[in-house]
């Protein structure tokens, strides 16, 4: 059977090292309202966007310069009959080499079409990969949300 996991990868000219810390930066391109160490195994951090999205991801694997994941433990969602879809899912970044170039790919895992959040949630992960991660990691500058305004035209639509 097809894998049903939501997917996005990009391509930089910055090594796996800069790849791997820039993901590890969680506030440089998600978002400015994380509490919690974002780059240390076993951690959990908290983000929160007003009330429309909460979650809690503890770090279950870190292999420096290729991968991190994380284990969403709760979740919460204004904008859903089931407020927590993601609960229980992984947020995989694999980081590899192709043709002199670093890759990363990230896997929400158990992120599938039939949840009610998936388009939205594909297009906010879409955006923030390979627009804000992206950015953060060629020029050390990402777009994360900031404390309270949303950074993507989903976002801005949920809480209108």
């Amino acid at each position: 059977m097809e894998n049903q996991d939501f997917t996005t990868a990009i391509v930089v000219d910055q090594s796996p090292e800069e790849a791997y810390n820039a993901i590890n930066n969680v506030r440089g391109w998600w978002s400015e309202e994380i509490e919690g160490a974002t780059d240390k195994l076993d951690s959990e951090f908290h983000y929160h966007y007003e009330d429309v999205h909460r979650s809690t991801m503890k770090i279950i694997e870190l292999i420096p310069n290729q991968k991190v994941v994380w284990f969403v433990k709760d979740n919460y969602f204004n904008f859903t009959e089931d407020t927590s879809e993601w609960a229980g899912t992984k947020i995989i970044f694999d980081i590899s080499q192709i043709d002199g170039k670093t890759q990363v790919r990230m896997t929400h895992q158990g992120l599938v079409a039939a949840y009610e959040c998936y388009d939205i949630c594909r297009d906010s992960w879409t955006n923030y990969i390979q627009n804000s991660l992206r950015s953060l990691i060629e020029t050390g500058k990402g777009k994360p949300n900031g404390k309270g305004k949303p950074r993507t035209e989903n976002e801005k639509n949920l809480t209108s």
